[in-house]
């Protein structure tokens, strides 16, 4: 803990009084500092020694999707480092009756330190409607009605996954020794059969652009038509890791190091749902629902099975999934991953998932501590 500790005093961090809405928006030097510290808390919880760094103060959350990791990971993180809990249930809030978004994000953030939100649902809508929190509480905060301007929290849009993506990328740099050795690594990130549709597109884009950030070698894989938001696309070959497209989830596992077998909607699909959704044209939806799900069933062999698992370097690259998986056998009668597969990986994809409370705490405590390294000096000698 403190050779990390020693690692965070050399990066320029600039995270105070502002947000965590998208990886893009960071430097490497915060990204890393967000791993590091989520290392830290995971070492102080494992030898339960606490990393409580506030002495009073409320998290809100908002979630506007099921969940059962991020909600239960978001409220196990600000329980740990000392604040209280309130989901708005915006259907018994006086949302309901038409409030803002600009008055109800001050009149829940009074004495509040960050607000978390999951809006993935809507394409081009979740990602902006956290940018609208974040301005609403900012503006409170600079006309004094707010005594903190809270951090508004991602925890999960439509554009990206930050909370489940660094919590993939601290189980790589477990399974692989460091970050450093993580460079030249192949990572397939394929699409995957689901029985179901409107899956978001933010895991398999928050996958691909950290990952080659991070200097690994990306093939994205998925059937024609299955494409995702355009703009993230081009913004990897920004990026130091090679990246490519492959036409078959056979050609992406081929010699692969790591694999990613998850299902989502087209970016056209997601399109054409947000429309709908907004219309509540409920005939609509069902009309779509009914069209997705024919020509998913086109791809049923897409499916992480053990002979396409032969085809990844020495037959043994590492599975992962942000779960629920839809195994095939198990969970739907056809899905994803064969149940062979996911079993022999499901306590990876439990170690994977076991991450994100510590990432969840470490990027409220880098928006809410002017002095991180300071604040977090006087936690390790305590």
């Amino acid at each position: 803990m403190q050779k990390k500790l020693q690692q965070l005093k050399e990066l320029k961090l600039n995270c105070y009084n502002g947000d965590y809405l998208l990886n893009s928006e960071k430097t490497n030097d915060e990204l890393i500092a967000t791993e590091l510290i989520a290392e830290i808390f995971k070492q102080l919880h494992k030898e339960s020694k606490s990393f409580k760094s506030f002495n009073s103060g409320l998290a809100i959350s908002i979630f506007r999707d099921n969940s059962t990791r991020t909600k239960f990971s978001f409220a196990s993180a600000v329980n740990a480092l000392g604040l209280g809990l309130e989901e708005l249930d915006e259907v018994k809030s006086q949302i309901a009756h038409g409030e803002t978004v600009r008055e109800s994000a001050n009149m829940i953030s009074f004495l509040a330190q960050t607000i978390g939100i999951r809006d993935d649902m809507f394409l081009g809508e979740g990602n902006k409607y956290m940018r609208e929190v974040s301005e609403a509480v900012a503006e409170g905060f600079e006309k004094g009605v707010l005594h903190n301007r809270p951090s508004v929290i991602n925890l999960q849009c439509d554009i990206d996954h930050p909370t489940q993506t660094l919590a993939d990328l601290l189980k790589l740099k477990d399974y692989f020794g460091s970050f450093e050795n993580l460079k030249g690594k192949k990572l397939a990130m394929s699409w995957a059969y689901s029985p179901s549709y409107g899956k978001p597109l933010s895991v398999p884009q928050g996958i691909i652009s950290l990952m080659t950030r991070f200097g690994m070698d990306v093939t994205l894989a998925n059937p024609e038509g299955y494409g995702l938001i355009p703009d993230v696309i081009k913004q990897i070959k920004n990026y130091e890791g090679k990246f490519k497209i492959a036409n078959s989830m056979e050609d992406a596992f081929k010699d692969a190091d790591v694999v990613y077998p998850k299902s989502w909607a087209p970016f056209n699909v997601m399109q054409r749902r947000t429309d709908l959704l907004k219309k509540s044209d409920k005939d609509g939806l069902k009309e779509l629902e009914k069209e997705c799900l024919a020509n998913n069933a086109k791809y049923k062999d897409w499916e992480c099975d053990e002979s396409k698992m032969k085809l990844t370097k020495n037959g043994e690259a590492l599975y992962m999934h942000c779960l629920p998986a839809d195994i095939s056998g198990v969970s739907c009668k056809e899905g994803e991953v064969s149940k062979e597969v996911f079993e022999k990986y499901r306590i990876h994809t439990y170690q994977e998932a076991s991450f994100k409370p510590f990432v969840i705490a470490s990027m409220i405590f880098l928006t809410r501590m002017q002095n991180p390294v300071e604040k977090l000096e006087k936690i390790l000698s305590r």
